[in-house]
């Protein structure tokens, strides 16, 4: 029997306008497939064609010229509203527009169909592919260059065909557990006001019913359940399965309230933490820190002092380290270097504050629980992630003012936006408390001001970058 066939004989399955859609979503999977296909083309056509092109001239715009248009979409566009689309629809972008998932999944239905190894499934890929990710990006300076633009982004898509080549039969097996930023799509997601829900009651009445047809969740999800948006790409397959599955509103972030306790984990805590808040906030400073050109001035002394020219004078090749003489855009191995250590520095500096303020109001709430540590923690998802949009969007700022558009606006939206995004955190700490300490007003108040603090930091930290410098 049909899926269709079990939803309308449930009785108890949910309804309305957004199961509606999920519903028209599983019934036109070909329109879904055709936009897939569509933004590979697309994808793949802004990646590879303008590093066939001469570098761009300093007078060249967004709408006349290719290579900067292309730098437009991926890092003006694409990167900092696929972030925001995260939080306000869940992930519909893996599941419905990602290149990467399209092509993944494309190579698993074709592929070996091997299984998944130990080594795969670790938890700390996520982080380790973020920060590599991030890193890279600041060295090779992918924002403004094709090449490295090529390296991160095809080099991620080479890399999730062969992964999904050789694991799994028809599946994601790269974005469930590989993609840099599949950990990041996880804690934004959680603040969606949209998921897919498995209702326990229509599942077991159709179970007594029917054997309905299975359904292919391409991240190996279990259906049953289903109740949580970090791991569903939201591609609609699964709506209306044995009259149980459908697209729901919720309140935003009360996944984070509601069932966080039990499934945040220490990997997500480094993953938010010192990557998300710390590794994002020192890529994003370096380049305007006052105290990274006071370093690099101060070693640079040092080292001519001492007769050491070499670090000032070589260089590497532009697939390690910014190397573009014609632009007048070279790294010395010192800038590099400097470069590596300022982010690690910051990482390191800002995750441990906030850290320090979280433990204080975890120890605040009674007795220590690192489980605790992690739930306090997902109250900053909304400062992590409106911090990595901002710090992206600074990208599309420029290029806009290098059109000529005006964006008089930037500094009162972007102050706006980040006390809009601390306003949720201190709210999300408040009710995060309530669920570990309830009616214990002091333990409450105490777990309360360490999440506070720790919201300090990090507001403090994106205020420094577009106001205090």
């Amino acid at each position: 029997m049909s899926c269709a066939a079990g939803m309308m004989q449930g009785g108890t399955a949910p309804g309305g306008r957004l199961a509606a859609w999920g519903e028209w979503m599983r019934r036109h999977r070909g329109v879904i497939q055709g936009i897939q296909w569509g933004v590979v083309g697309v994808y793949a056509f802004l990646l590879i064609v303008p590093t066939l092109l001469p570098l761009p001239p300093y007078t060249a715009g967004i709408l006349d010229n290719l290579t900067v248009f292309a730098q437009f979409v991926f890092w003006g566009i694409w990167w900092p509203f696929v972030l925001l689309s995260i939080v306000l629809m869940g992930r519909v972008w893996c599941g419905v527009f990602c290149p990467e998932g399209t092509l993944t999944e494309f190579a698993s239905r074709h592929g070996r169909g091997g299984a998944i190894p130990r080594w795969v499934r670790w938890g700390g890929w996520p982080f380790v592919a973020f920060v590599g990710t991030t890193l890279y990006g600041q060295m090779a300076s992918v924002y403004d260059y094709p090449g490295p633009a090529l390296i991160v982004l095809g080099g991620s898509t080479v890399a999730a065909m062969i992964v999904g080549f050789l694991y799994g039969r028809d599946k994601r097996v790269w974005c469930r557990y590989l993609c840099p930023v599949n950990g990041v799509f996880r804690l934004l997601s959680r603040l969606s006001p949209l998921h897919y829900r498995t209702h326990e009651d229509a599942w077991q009445a159709a179970r007594r019913r029917v054997r309905p047809e299975r359904v292919n969740c391409p991240t190996l999800l279990a259906l049953r359940e289903l109740d949580e948006a970090g791991g569903c790409h939201m591609c609609g397959r699964c709506s209306g399965y044995r009259g149980a599955i459908a697209l729901e509103p919720r309140l935003p972030g009360s996944e984070i309230t509601r069932i966080g306790a039990r499934n945040a984990s220490g990997w997500e805590y480094v993953l938010l933490v010192f990557g998300l808040i710390g590794t994002a906030i020192g890529a994003f400073h370096w380049s305007a820190s006052p105290w990274f050109v006071t370093a690099k001035q101060a070693i640079a002394t040092w080292l001519v002092h001492h007769d050491w020219m070499w670090p000032l004078t070589m260089h590497a090749p532009w697939w390690v380290f910014t190397n573009y003489p014609g632009e007048n855009d070279v790294f010395n191995l010192l800038d590099g270097a400097l470069l590596i250590v300022y982010i690690a520095t910051t990482a390191v500096v800002v995750g441990s504050a906030v850290t320090a303020a979280l433990a204080l109001g975890t120890r605040a709430m009674g007795q220590w629980r690192p489980q605790r540590l992690y739930h306090l923690a997902h109250s900053l998802i909304p400062l992590g992630g409106i911090g990595a949009f901002l710090g992206l969007s600074m990208t599309t700022v420029s290029l806009l003012r290098a059109d000529g558009v005006p964006v008089f606006w930037v500094g009162e939206t972007r102050a706006l936006l980040l006390a809009a995004a601390t306003a949720w955190s201190l709210g999300l700490a408040w009710r995060i408390t309530a669920v570990h300490v309830p009616g214990q007003w002091l333990r409450r108040l105490g777990g309360f001001a360490g999440g506070a603090a720790a919201a300090g930091v990090v507001a403090a930290a994106w205020w420094l970058l577009f106001w205090g410098w």
